[in-house]
């Protein structure tokens, strides 16, 4: 059962704050597809590309990595070469998510694996961008280009906004990402859109099926976190009568 007694709340944002259709997410690995051969020069044709980008999100959770492992690309060329061609128009806005956020009364920021340029377009076509000034923020900004290989960025992004791992939610879609989150003690919470392929990992607290079922049952647990907190200090304050 999770937790959700914090005081802060850590979103991703591709496919978290906004939908990827399986239509988009056909646009992103051709985009990467396409920067892996037109702009880093690996050797194969585009449409050859893309189904490496494929393999490698079924294999790495990530689409680019198949050309950082196999083809000796940099991580930080296929990061920069991605994101120069990430289409932003395509996405389509959750109707009505400005005023849900608005009405959690956590402190909100945003962790992405998007560039900090792209994150800014994004918030701005979504609607969000005044929302979250100032509490966005890129893996880039870590010097790092993932969240899925170890505890440490979070880490630093925790020291970065001044807070504790243990004060706050991190909601993902991606279960990769969420192993870590947990590791230094977030509560973890993954949206998923199909069936939930994670529910048997022990590393994430809770899982809604869309964001909007998530902030929907929020506020419920909220109460639940005020209930609890008014019991606990009337039992402290019978305890020192």
């Amino acid at each position: 059962m999770a937790d959700f007694c914090r005081h802060n709340i850590i979103w991703d944002l591709d496919n978290t704050l906004y939908r990827i259709t399986p239509e988009f997410a056909d646009m992103l690995d051709e985009a990467t597809a396409i920067a892996a051969v037109k702009d880093l020069g690996i050797p194969m044709s585009v449409e050859e590309a893309k189904a490496k980008v494929k393999e490698s999100y079924a294999t790495y959770r990530d689409g680019g990595e198949i050309f950082v492992r196999d083809y000796g690309v940099s991580p930080k060329d296929m990061f920069v070469a991605y994101h120069k061609r990430k289409p932003i128009d395509p996405i389509v806005p959750y109707d009505g998510i400005l005023e849900k956020l608005k009405n959690i009364p956590l402190n909100q920021f945003i962790f992405s694996t998007s560039s900090r340029e792209v994150c800014e377009k994004i918030l701005k076509h979504i609607g969000l961008f005044d929302f979250f000034k100032g509490k966005f923020y890129s893996v880039e900004d870590f010097e790092c280009f993932k969240k899925n290989e170890n505890s440490e960025v979070y880490s630093k992004l925790c020291n970065k906004i001044n807070v504790r791992p243990t004060d706050c939610i991190f909601v993902d879609d991606s279960y990769s990402n969420l192993e870590f989150a947990k590791e230094i003690g977030m509560t973890t919470v993954r949206i998923y859109y199909n069936q939930n392929s994670a529910k048997d990992k022990t590393f994430i607290d809770a899982a809604y099926k869309g964001l909007q079922s998530f902030l929907d049952d929020f506020p419920k647990q909220l109460e639940q976190c005020q209930i609890k907190n008014k019991i606990f200090l009337s039992s402290l304050h019978e305890s020192r009568a």
